[in-house]
This record gives structure tokens, C-alpha cells and sequence, in this order.
């Protein structure tokens, strides 16, 4: 199958996709009412879509197309109040976060879908371990040439992006000492990783035509790349984001991806080359692990420094582009949670550190979902 064209979008549009957990509200463990909500849900007008996740207790949400980040929360605030709405009919919650802090992956249903299935046949007990929960980013590309130099110059924010939205400590009860564990259920996956370096289309195309003579990849789907082109929609696709536990987090971290493309897009402020991914593996586990407490070492220079400074000093550079609704107050959210050291991961150890309870600690997570505030307010 032939790659499909890169399609028209308009630059620095966003679309926002979470991935939310489905509980009850005995023990707050996952429970399996997917189908149920999107009975409910598809009941509802509202802007962009609810969709079913790989497993029966995960549930999609995305925005439309977006143009600012109060635009992005303006409509996922919609899609939670109809969710929060038809969950209490339930009588189960929504929660955010990258982990269900003490879920069994072995007790987890496949959600029933053609493609969810198949994954499970190729994939095995990594396919029910997949119930993690992630926020995507789509950011749009004038062109197919500028989505790959869009892709390479924003990997090296990956590890940003990973500690900012970091909200997964926590795996099968027990503290895992990472503040991102979600994402070490995706390097599982042999098409995991980064993207491979190539600047134009058509380079691109040949690579994607290399892959799908082979046989182990048909689409794009395939790859579960940190940042993937997505063509048929016209956008880069950021995917190392752990759900944070607000609607008002996601929208910030979009963002902070939109302003960082205006100013890749108006200033191309460095040229990408492949030597900028002799580090990026060991940045990538120092956000995971470390969170914002991680040491970031500049691709360019090789200088090692805290992540927390080099967040702060991107945020300085990329505010005279943040000019979209909102885009003032979501950089200052994420300004002020780095200075304190504070993400969801954090939040989520210390509402352990006070209840000793994991129940607890999901019950009150599911409370900040629906409220319209952050969790660090």
C-alpha cells in the first residue's frame, strides 16, 4: 500500500486526542463500561469525537480542528462535562493520568474492534499491558517538507514534553520510582522509538516503501514513533504526552507545542542533523525517569544541564510566538508548575504520601478531571 499524500492543513492548527480511564466507584479499579459511555455519549452533540481504546476500559477523546489553546480547552471542556455527565448515570468516574495506579493488566478485556483484535494476535499480553493512557498533539504543516523538519526539530523537546505531562508513577500498585512508567510499556513495541531521520517526501515515501515490502508495516498506524507525520490529516503527531490529570493541563501543553512551532516555522532556529539523536535516548529516560528534577544534555553542545533550567529558558524563547487565545496563560502554567518542580506525578505521590491508599488517590484524581482547574492551582 502506497503512502498517502500529505494533505493540506492549515500551519499551526491543533487537534488534541486524550486517552481517559473508565472506573467504578467502589475500589476505583478500572472498569469496563467503554461501550456504555459511548452509547451514552453518542446521544450528545459535541465538537470532535468518542472513540473506543484498545481495551474496554479506556475510553478516546479528541477535539476538532483548533486554532488556540483556549480553543483546545474551550472543546475539551464540552466533551468532559458530557462524559462526567453520563459517567454519574453510570455511577462510574473518568480519570486522567498515564497509569491506573494499581489495575491488573492480566484481569483487562480487548476492547471488541477488527483492529484492537488483530493487535492482540500479533502483540500478545503487550496488548492488554497497552492500558496506559496518553495525550496526542497534532500541530499542523504548511507542507510534507516542513512536517519531517517540524518532526526532527521538535524531537529534541521530547524530554519537555515528557516531564511536563508526566502523571504515571504508579504500575500495578506499586510505586515504579519513573514519573513516565506509561511510556515504558510503548518501547515494548518493535516500531516504538523515533522517527527515522529524512528531511524531504520523498525520501520519506521510499522509506515507507521499504517498510511495507518487508510486510511488518501496511500504514502509518504501524509505527508507534515518539512524533509521526500524520498525512492524512496534514500535521505532526506528538505522542509522548502522559494524560494529565486536567483539561486545562492538555490545552497548555498544546500550547507549548504550538508556540514552539511558530517559532520553528518563522525562524527555523537550527538546522536538525542526525547527531542531535546521539542523546536522545538517554534524554528521553532522564524525563521518564527523573521527571523535572532530569538532567538534559543540549544535542547541539553536548553541555549538561538540569531539564528544569533548559524548560524555562525555552519558555522565555518561544513566548514572543505564543500570541494564539490562551497561549499567555497556558506557557505561565507550565512557567510556574517547572519553577516549583510540580507535575501530576508529583500530585499523584503526594496524595499517596497523605492517604496511603491507592483507591483514595484515584477517587480524588477523578475529581480534578472534572473540575475546571488544574491539579496544582
Amino acid at each position: 500500500m502506497p503512502l498517502e499524500a500529505f494533505n493540506h492543513s492549515e500551519a499551526l492548527t491543533l487537534g488534541v486526542e486524550l486517552e481517559l480511564q473508565l472506573v467504578n466507584t467502589h475500589d476505583y479499579d478500572l472498569a469496563p463500561y467503554a461501550d456504555d459511555m459511548l452509547r451514552l455519549m453518542a446521544k450528545r452533540k459535541l465538537p470532535g469525537s468518542v472513540v473506543p481504546e484498545m481495551t474496554s476500559s479506556m475510553i478516546e477523546i479528541s477535539t476538532g480542528i483548533c486554532h488556540s489553546p483556549s480553543h483546545v480547552q474551550e472543546e475539551l471542556g464540552q466533551i468532559r462535562d458530557a462524559l462526567v455527565q453520563c459517567a454519574d448515570k453510570l455511577n462510574i468516574a473518568v480519570v486522567g493520568g498515564g497509569t491506573h495506579p494499581f489495575q491488573q493488566w492480566h484481569e483487562r478485556r480487548i476492547y471488541d474492534k477488527p483492529r484492537f483484535r488483530q493487535l492482540s494476535e500479533l502483540y500478545g499480553y503487550l496488548s492488554k499491558q497497552f492500558t496506559i493512557f496518553g495525550q496526542h498533539v497534532h500541530v499542523g504543516c504548511p507542507d510534507a517538507d516542513s512536517a519531517l523538519l517540524m518532526l526532527h526539530r521538535m524531537s529534541r523537546y521530547i524530554p519537555h514534553f515528557i516531564a511536563l505531562s508526566a502523571s504515571s508513577p504508579y504500575v500495578q500498585g506499586h510505586d515504579t520510582a519513573f514519573d513516565s512508567a506509561r511510556l515504558n510499556s510503548v518501547f515494548a513495541f518493535p516500531l516504538s522509538g523515533r522517527a527515522p531521520f529524512v528531511l524531504n517526501w520523498d525520501d520519506f515515501n521510499a522509506y515507507f516503501d521499504k517498510m511495507t515490502r518487508t510486510g511488518v508495516v501496511k500504514s502509518m498506524k504501524d509505527f508507534y514513533w515518539d512524533i509521526r507525520p500524520k498525512p492524512e490529516y496534514g500535521t505532526v503527531e506528538i505522542r509522548v504526552f502522559d494524560t494529565p490529570l486536567s483539561i486545562e493541563r492538555a490545552a497548555a501543553l498544546a500550547g507549548y507545542v504550538q508556540a514552539l512551532a511558530a517559532w520553528f516555522l518563522k525562524e527555523a532556529p537550527f538546522e536538525p542533523v542526525e547527531d542531535d539523536y546521539l542523546v536522545y535516548t538517554y534524554n528521553r529516560f532522564q524525563a521518564c525517569r527523573f521527571g523535572l528534577d532530569a538532567v538534559y544534555v543540549d544535542p547541539a553542545s553536548g553541555t549538561h544541564l538540569p531539564l528544569k533550567e533548559h524548560i524555562l529558558a525555552t519558555l522565555d524563547r518561544v513566548q514572543p510566538y505564543a500570541i494564539t487565545p490562551g497561549s499567555g496563560a497556558a506557557l505561565e502554567l507550565l512557567r510556574n508548575s517547572t519553577e516549583r518542580g510540580l507535575n501530576d506525578a508529583r500530585w499523584l505521590r503526594d496524595a499517596q504520601a497523605n492517604e496511603q491508599l491507592l483507591g483514595e488517590v484515584t477517587r480524588q484524581a477523578g475529581l480534578q478531571f472534572r473540575k475546571a482547574r488544574a491539579p496544582e492551582a
